[in-house]
């Protein structure tokens, strides 16, 4: 396996609203997606597009939300993953538990915000980061 492309960095927040609102005044994003849940992962999403890649801005929905955690220690929110690309999700996971990483949801893919299958891996395999794998969707690049 070979890492591709930065997709996005997730950043967890209290309020989406929020940090929509500083993307795009203090920074100037122009291209800022709709809010939308996803209710079996527990979150709101909202993609802020750059040029390079995206910010996913993601917020608790439900009182089991994984987020809920997070926010209790981070209460203003902050950098929760990175997402990079790979053109085959299940030969990603079988490369990263063959080289003794834990992959999160007991190795098994899920649909991510983009539609397309993701893992997790948790943070103790890759310096402290939780890394986000996400098959990179059909007809990109």
């Amino acid at each position: 396996m070979h890492i591709g492309k930065l997709n996005h960095v997730g950043v967890a927040t209290p309020s989406i609203d929020q940090s929509v609102a500083m993307y795009r005044d203090m920074l100037g994003a122009t291209k800022i997606g709709e809010k939308f849940v996803m209710e079996e992962q527990g979150v709101w999403v909202c993609f802020v597009d750059l040029p390079n890649s995206q910010i996913e801005l993601i917020e608790p929905y439900g009182e089991a939300s994984p987020l809920k955690n997070f926010l209790e220690k981070n209460p203003a929110g902050g950098q929760h993953h990175i997402c990079f690309e790979v053109p085959d999700i299940e030969a990603a996971r079988d490369d990263m538990v063959a080289k003794g990483a834990t992959v999160l949801n007991g190795g098994k893919p899920r649909i991510g915000a983009h539609g397309t299958p993701v893992i997790f891996v948790h943070p103790k395999n890759m310096g402290g980061v939780l890394v986000e794998l996400m098959e990179t969707p059909k007809g990109a690049h």
